[in-house]
């Protein structure tokens, strides 16, 4: 089984030299034994054709994924546990790793041991998934962790763009005319687009996490449901703000949200291993009162994501890979233009509790890579808590300045929260 990577999983993948990684970290209570892990690890392998699989380069050097004959297990790290935050240098230290695509899977398992809790952590590179298909085989991790005969399924695998795109819309003329000639537009725009002769020097890596307890976040979503506003445009709002207070006139008033495709292709299921994302960016008004900006913003989520067209969005990025060296030296070279990625998974619909063992929690993920501002902001709910991972480099954000947007952003929560009299 092969298929050609997609222009996005290019782009993520870029020439193996850089890596471009994702980690979620999750804590346990219990014991185990190194072949249960193992055993799990195989039968994500065996549903999932793509966690076996390698990349090959062909004769015209475009990669495509291909599921080898014998499966080459994921790989396991073990380190001592020592402390709480043992996961967030272990997670760093995932970043910074690449991966030896053409002879390991895509994929790979660290194993914080302890004698009661450990951490574990799953790295993958960008290109192989997103973190809605990473949390489906954590889920089914979990599973056959606790019951080893345990049913997951067999996933019928995503082999093109045929697999998501309607074929009343991929094989339509129309269509695809209208996707080339936006993709031409699109890539003679780039190749003209001025960009520094080097890229910003990233300088060092961070993570900030911080969790909000569950009366915290309770309150939270109750103050969204009263203000008729999602959790992700509040969190953007008070992002924005935080941004402007601490940064000034450097803040750019922008943050990028991506955007689940699924919600707009049901050819892709939850448990499909599969990469390719849409994006809004939002602002703020500086002129309008935080509430006014968050019913402001509300209205501009909802116009912008209305207007997304997956189908079409695939088909144009489909037709430009003879322009993604361009498209990539944009993103490396160019002046950043927003302030950060936010991203909200929302409530994880995983059980905390199994035969043997806790789930106690699972800490937000994390995604670093090579392409442009590295400035990224995830949250996701487990057992009622909202949890934050914030990522950056120096060259971008200094660290001093992401803890103090971090600090204005719980202040603006709490105070909103007290001014609403939802505390």
């Amino acid at each position: 089984m092969r298929r050609k990577l997609l222009f996005g999983e290019r782009m993520l993948l870029g020439d193996g030299t850089e890596p471009f990684n994702a980690v979620i970290p999750f804590r346990l209570r219990g014991t185990f034994k190194i072949e249960d892990i193992k055993h799990a690890l195989s039968r994500l392998q065996i549903k999932h054709p793509w966690l076996r699989a390698l990349i090959h380069h062909d004769e015209k050097n475009v990669p495509w994924f291909e599921v080898t004959e014998r499966t080459i297990p994921i790989p396991i790290r073990i380190v001592d546990r020592k402390g709480e935050d043992d996961w967030q240098e272990e997670s760093k230290r995932e970043w910074q790793t690449l991966f030896n695509y053409g002879e390991e899977p895509l994929l790979r398992f660290t194993w914080i041991k302890g004698e009661k809790v450990s951490d574990m952590l799953f790295g993958f590179h960008h290109c192989l998934c997103d973190g809605g298909s990473a949390m489906a085989f954590l889920y089914e991790f979990l599973k056959i962790l606790d019951h080893p005969s345990a049913e997951i399924g067999l996933e019928n695998p995503i082999l093109g763009i045929q697999d998501v795109v309607p074929p009343e819309i991929l094989l339509s003329r129309k269509q695809q005319l209208k996707a080339k000639v936006i993709g031409r537009l699109a890539a003679t725009a780039v190749k003209w687009v001025p960009v520094g002769k080097k890229a910003v020097e990233r300088q060092k890596d961070y993570m900030i996490h911080w969790k909000f307890d569950e009366m915290i976040s309770k309150e939270l979503v109750f103050y969204c449901k009263s203000e008729e506003v999602t959790v992700n445009t509040f969190l953007s709002t008070v992002l924005l703000h935080a941004f402007k207070k601490v940064r000034g006139t450097a803040a750019f008033n922008k943050v990028s949200c991506p955007v689940d495709i699924r919600r707009f292709a049901p050819q892709i299921k939850e448990d499909h291993i599969f990469a390719f994302g849409l994006m809004i960016v939002v602002s703020s008004d500086d002129k309008m009162s935080f509430s006014d900006n968050l019913w402001m913003m509300q209205e501009a989520v909802e116009r912008k994501t209305a207007k997304l067209n997956p189908y079409m969005t695939m088909m144009v990025m489909e037709s430009a890979h003879d322009a993604l060296k361009n498209f990539t030296k944009l993103l490396k070279h160019g002046k950043s233009s927003n302030d950060c990625m936010f991203s909200n998974l929302g409530r994880i619909q995983i059980s905390d509790q199994y035969k043997d063992f806790t789930l106690e929690t699972i800490f937000s993920p994390s995604v670093i890579g090579p392409l442009g501002n590295t400035t990224t902001m995830v949250t996701s709910t487990f057992r009622g808590e909202m949890d934050f991972s914030f990522m950056g480099s120096e060259g971008y954000l200094p660290h001093s300045e992401a803890l103090a947007v971090r600090d204005e952003m719980i202040q603006t929560i709490k105070q909103q929260l007290e001014y609403s009299g939802v505390s």
